[in-house]
């Protein structure tokens, strides 16, 4: 049987999400460098200091967003595949959730502008790489398994279609809203072909 939160726990527990939350929508409206631990505090509607107990600092707090963010993007992701049967109708359902998801002003600002800025490019792509590599190795794998890509050079693959998934956030990202609608249908063609093309003959 799981223990019980006492009434202190669960305020915690509360109170970092709604730090966490109200840094979520400033970082993506402001931006790392302009949001100050004042904002989120008062946008929150807690002291600074409790925003200090749960967060060493704006950094940290900024990676507890990014972290929610990338997880958000892998549940999203896993879940549209698993409602295929076909994993290779799945894959290519996955990529439009994931264009998607790159088309939402705060998952795009942050986890393609604001991340980079924030954590450095070292820091952004090792947190990158902790979600969506995960992610793209496990897709590649179930489509070796089905039979639909040769298991051939497979680290390798892997990478390259890791680095085309990022190429085409960062594309959506610095799109205008009034040409996402375009870019993103591009995005779609190019990655679609970019799979179709690694299919087993």
């Amino acid at each position: 049987m799981a223990a019980v939160k006492s009434r202190r726990e669960m305020y915690a527990e509360a109170t970092r999400a709604a730090i966490i939350d109200a840094a979520t929508t400033l970082f993506a409206e402001r931006g790392f460098a302009g949001t100050s631990l004042e904002d989120v505090a008062a946008t929150a509607q807690v002291t600074r200091g409790a925003v200090y107990h749960h967060f060493a600092g704006k950094l940290a707090l900024f990676e507890a967003v990014f972290d929610e963010q990338e997880l958000h993007m892998t549940e999203r992701i896993t879940a549209t595949v698993a409602e295929h049967d076909d994993p290779w109708e799945g894959s290519l359902a996955a990529i439009d959730t994931f264009l998607d998801l790159c088309c939402d002003p705060v998952y795009s600002k942050l986890a393609w502008q604001e991340g980079p800025a924030a954590l450095g490019l070292t820091g952004w792509k090792e947190c990158e790489e902790k979600y969506a590599l995960g992610l793209v190795k496990a897709s590649m794998t179930m489509l070796i398994e089905a039979g639909y890509i040769e298991s051939k050079a497979v680290d390798t693959t892997v990478k390259f279609v890791f680095q085309i998934f990022g190429a085409a956030g960062m594309a959506l990202a610095d799109t205008p809203d009034e040409d996402k609608p375009r870019v993103r249908a591009e995005c779609a063609d190019v990655m679609r072909r970019m799979l179709t093309g690694l299919r087993a003959q």
